[in-house]
């Protein structure tokens, strides 16, 4: 019997690894367990250091520096898979930004400025890969992002990224109807709580991560390895079913009142 999930020939891109604790790496690590061939990016140069040796774990064939504020810079990223491979089967938007001092107060007190800049790194830049991934995406394909449940409920600290990344979610379900004629599919990953760099911005995480340890059902927060098997299976022919979901990797705490 063949494996439910299946990556054997496929290819994907995983943008947003910061180090081998990222969200990003375990899911990278999973496609990698299935099959697939990844290419990896790295933000800049003092971001390579943490990243290479995590994408040359991988089997990484291509490893290529990606900050999506630069003009040009993630057109280059598809530019050489285009060049190199010639398609895309999937790909993993797992970035976020906001200034520390827009993250660090309200949300009626963030800049305009501040959460332009959050909006465009942490969302619109998800729009930005669908619409340069899908020419490559000639046998169909699976955009994924991850997202947190903060874009639904009010957290403590989370402050502009709960906008941020509702409209994140909302931009899913546009990119999962615009592009189905083309088989392309889309999904944005509810994560729960991990600890990781990005999270260390926001104020109290530790605790936050214990509160919410408390109230899930199971008692156990979800790890990047588990996140990772749901964001295999989403790339491979067992999702094929499935486009437009907000897709729950938190142990049950979201059915929590």
């Amino acid at each position: 019997m063949n494996a439910i999930v299946d990556l054997s020939g496929k290819r994907g891109l995983v943008v947003g690894i910061a180090n081998e604790h990222s969200i990003a790496a375990g899911c990278a690590a999973a496609f990698r367990d299935a099959g697939a061939e990844l290419a990896v990016t790295y933000l800049n140069a003092k971001a390579e250091p943490h990243v290479r040796p995590v994408a040359e774990g991988l089997g990484a064939t291509i490893i290529t520096p990606c900050d999506v504020r630069v003009p040009g810079e993630l057109e280059a990223v598809f530019e050489e898979i285009g060049a190199k491979w010639g398609k895309l089967d999937f790909l993993l938007h797992s970035i976020a930004f906001a200034p520390r001092e827009d993250l660090q107060t309200s949300v009626v007190n963030c800049s305009a400025e501040g959460f332009a800049l959050a909006m465009d790194v942490s969302c619109h830049s998800f729009i930005r890969m669908a619409r340069l991934a899908a020419p490559l995406m000639t046998d169909g394909g699976c955009l994924m992002t991850v997202s947190f449940y903060g874009a639904d409920r009010v957290v403590e600290n989370y402050n502009l990224m709960g906008p941020v990344k509702a409209a994140l979610e909302s931009s899913v379900r546009y990119i999962a109807a615009d592009l189905a004629p083309r088989k392309i599919r889309a999904h944005a990953i509810s994560a729960g709580p991990v600890m990781t760099r990005a999270a260390s911005g926001i104020g109290r995480f530790d605790e936050l991560m214990d509160e919410v340890r408390q109230r899930t059902p199971a008692g156990q927060l979800v790890t990047i390895e588990e996140i990772g098997r749901i964001a295999a299976f989403l790339a491979s022919g067992a999702g094929a079913p499935m486009t437009g979901s907000v897709v729950f990797a938190d142990n049950g705490f979201h059915v929590v009142a």
